[in-house]
């Protein structure tokens, strides 16, 4: 009996080898080059973190007044998110990038560091991590991600891609704070070469993307980052004059500002205070020490959970019902990352829906985050040449990455109360509230209240009960810490 030979398709589509079959990269309809330039994309799109990040975290104040400094946090925002990502591609095999994550470092920032040394946030952060590991390692985390409905995933996904189109225009300067209004269009209209760089960076990568170019998101990145380079030699003096949102795109001027040893001082700070807990928080209350690891535990578990249905969505990863195959494994990975982001003193590790950078690029596998994991590693030695690439150059790529994402919305029954009502409010409260988990947090409790009216409450599974009325507590979590305090 003759065996009919595979197609073309299906040749394709065989493994070529034992790193093929590992990260399955044939199987996901992808290639080693697609994946490399995937991750790069992903790193560029988030690269912005090892400047960003010492800015917030490092200038804070804690409890004692004590700062951590700009060096010390850079380098090891870098390193965590080196570590974290690498980890994230070995163990998931998924094309999710990991770093500390904005608005956790926020938190961290500004809600728990003023009650605490830095040495005890980070002590903090450490045990969040654990407990978030116990909780996927118990089955719990990936329980509740299956339990909820297709239609509110297919709704997160959108949310992100809304939430990312919203990072992407805020930090262009292209969508800010209005005089009499709550945001408006630029600086009271479209004025300066940086919001004009945005745009340049816009068209060129819409261009390459509608007509299809291999690596049309990567290139824009570099293309407009050259534009930019042109515009401040040109035009610009030291970058006062133009305005760029973070970083000044020039290019270094010796040696000393390309390479520089990492300061890893802050590794292992949390030890500091020493073993005994109930000693160093007795300061705190064992009721706010709750309350402030409920509020990072809740952050981080949704934010994770949002990004990884919305990224996954886009690259064609998830099923039918929007569940993904080695969840468990994506979202232990995510725990340890929290660990490293405490054992470093770089805050919470979160994935990051820049993520979707890369899998805009076509990336698929673990692969990806090697390469993007890579790039932070080089790039706490170069920290002059992550910040080479401003703000403008990197989010018209977000931008086009939360157009891909929004097209997702056809695949939601509207005509479902419960889940038209879920799925709007969290499409419409991630960006509006500047949060992943604000969104899905908003999205579960409409879908339970619509589903409670209207005679359908044994519909819900249980777990969506429970967290619907934790999310009630996080909500309500200011009157209720001043009634317990």
């Amino acid at each position: 009996m003759n065996t009919p030979n595979p197609s073309p398709t299906e040749q394709s589509r065989r493994p070529s080898g034992p790193l093929d079959r590992f990260f399955r990269i044939s199987e996901r309809g992808s290639t080693l080059g697609t994946e490399i330039r995937g991750g790069m994309a992903t790193f560029f799109a988030m690269a912005y973190i090892v400047v960003l990040n010492p800015l917030i975290l490092g200038t804070a104040e804690d409890v004692n007044g004590q700062t951590l400094g700009l060096p010390g946090v850079a380098a090891m925002t870098a390193l965590v998110a080196a570590l974290s990502c690498v980890l994230m591609g070995v163990v998931s095999r998924y094309p999710f990038a990991i770093a500390a994550g904005m608005g956790l470092n926020a938190i961290v920032a500004y809600g728990v560091a003023p009650f605490m040394p830095w040495a005890d946030v980070f002590l903090l952060i450490v045990i969040e991590g654990v407990v978030l590991l116990i909780l996927v390692l118990s089955g719990f985390r990936t329980a509740v991600f299956a339990a909820i409905p297709s239609g509110l995933k297919m709704a997160i996904a959108v949310g992100v891609g809304l939430f990312l189109a919203m990072i992407g225009l805020v930090n262009a300067g292209f969508v800010q704070a209005g005089e009499g209004t709550p945001v408006q269009l630029g600086d009271g209209g479209l004025n300066g070469w940086p919001i004009l760089i945005f745009v340049i960076g816009l068209l060129i990568s819409i261009a390459l993307y509608v007509r299809n170019v291999r690596g049309a998101l990567l290139i824009g990145i570099v293309a407009t980052t050259i534009i930019a380079i042109l515009v401040e030699t040109l035009f610009g003096d030291g970058g006062e004059g133009l305005g760029w949102g973070l970083t000044v795109p020039t290019l270094p001027t010796g040696v000393g500002d390309l390479v520089a040893l990492p300061d890893v001082s802050l590794l292992g700070l949390f030890l500091e205070g020493g073993p005994n807990l109930l000693e160093r928080w007795s300061d705190v209350g064992l009721a706010t020490i709750l309350m402030l690891i409920f509020t990072l535990l809740l952050a981080d578990f949704f934010d994770t959970m949002g990004t990884m249905v919305g990224v996954a969505h886009q690259g064609g990863l998830a099923d039918e019902e929007g569940n993904i195959e080695g969840a468990r494994e994506v979202l232990t990975a995510d725990s340890i990352g929290t660990i490293l982001g405490g054992l470093g003193s770089a805050s919470v590790a979160t994935l990051y829906a820049e993520s979707a950078a890369g899998v805009g690029e076509g990336a698929r596998t673990g692969i990806a985050p090697i390469v993007t994991g890579t790039m932070f590693l080089v790039a706490a030695f170069f920290t002059p040449l992550v910040t080479l690439v401003p703000f403008e150059a990197a989010t018209p790529v977000l931008v086009i990455v939360g157009f891909m994402m929004l097209t997702q919305i056809t695949n939601i029954d509207f005509k479902d109360p419960a889940i038209g009502v879920g799925a709007f409010l969290a499409i419409i409260m991630m960006p509006f509230t500047y949060s992943i988990a604000n969104g899905i947090g908003f999205g579960l409790l409409g879908y339970a209240f619509v589903m409670l009216v209207t005679g359908r409450a044994r519909q819900v599974h249980p777990l969506l009960w429970l967290i619907s009325v934790i999310f009630l507590i996080h909500f309500a979590e200011a009157p209720i810490y001043a009634l317990i305090s």
